[in-house]
């Protein structure tokens, strides 16, 4: 009887535990890792573990240069890692030699038969992958509805590197927003 007690006991803290986590994973933080090469050198390809802060959901306080984790629009079953390159209202150049992606259902906001432009809609930002060449993004799949937008990537882990190294555990450290705005 005594061993029921005690299992119970215990199986009552890991329940309250797992939904804690839960909560804490759904609402507040999540912890998760990533791969491919989009955003190289910012995050590494294989066994780097971003902190995406959910303060920042649905494009709330977000601003040009941030990181974010977002579901992809052609496969929301995935998620993606980008950064924010465009916000709602600022023009965009269209590579010329991703135009085809912008055909039919894409108002382009200024055409000079070389350079073509488009206005991010409101409720949309723009997003590229910081290794541009290796990267499926907005010149691929358009701009990115706010509402897709699942946190902010505060911080990372790269768990290639050592447990313990010059003060830091598994390679830690800030994603910081490098957006510089130049003059015009």
């Amino acid at each position: 009887m005594e061993n029921i007690k005690f299992f119970g006991k215990v199986f009552g803290y890991v329940l309250r535990g797992g939904c804690f986590i839960h909560i804490f994973q759904t609402h507040f933080y999540e912890f998760t890792e990533t791969r491919g090469e989009s955003m190289l050198p910012t995050l590494n390809s294989t066994y780097d573990f971003v902190y995406s802060s959910k303060y920042y959901r649905n494009g709330r306080g977000l601003e040009k240069g941030d990181c974010i984790v977002s579901l992809k629009p052609t496969d929301p079953d995935q998620r993606v890692c980008k950064r924010i390159t465009g916000m709602p209202g600022d023009l965009i150049l269209i590579d010329p030699s991703l135009q085809k992606a912008f055909n039919d259902d894409t108002e382009l906001e200024e055409d000079d038969n070389f350079n073509k432009y488009i206005r991010v809609p409101k409720g949309h930002c723009w997003v590229t992958g910081d290794n541009l060449a290796h990267s499926l993004d907005s010149r691929s799949y358009n701009s990115l509805p706010l509402g897709l937008i699942k946190g902010k990537i505060i911080a990372a882990n790269d768990f290639n590197k050592p447990f313990y190294e010059n003060g830091i555990f598994y390679g830690f450290r800030k994603i910081k927003n490098n957006y510089i705005d130049e003059p015009e």
